[in-house]
């Protein structure tokens, strides 16, 4: 399946202007629809005694903001983790990657 282009950019990649946008739509395969579709068990994931991190990028629209966001609702799945919060789409690869790459070492620095 794949996007169409006014939907990604403004809840994907908001934080870009427009060439940007462009340049990095053009770079998108379509993804599978069946791994949207297939029950998985994330219990033992969700239990193994690793340290654990949330990148959260707060520009992020892919899900909405708030009580059915990524944050809290996601991230409270990991039980104790850190906690890594920058400015940023979700699509922050593209559009911050240097920020991004920074933010990364942040959480994993142990």
């Amino acid at each position: 399946m794949t996007m169409p282009f006014d939907f990604w950019r403004e809840a994907f990649i908001n934080d870009a202007d427009l060439e940007l946008a462009k340049s990095s739509y053009a770079q998108l395969s379509s993804e599978p629809y069946q791994p949207y579709i297939d029950k998985l068990d994330l219990k033992q994931f969700y239990s193994l005694p690793i340290p654990k991190s949330y990148l959260y990028c707060t520009e992020d629209n892919s899900l909405p903001q708030g009580e059915w966001g990524w944050h809290p609702r996601m991230s409270n799945r990991l039980g104790l983790f850190r906690f890594v919060q920058m400015p940023g789409s979700h699509e922050v690869m593209f559009s911050n990657p240097g920020g991004l790459a920074e933010k990364i070492i942040v959480a994993g620095r142990d």
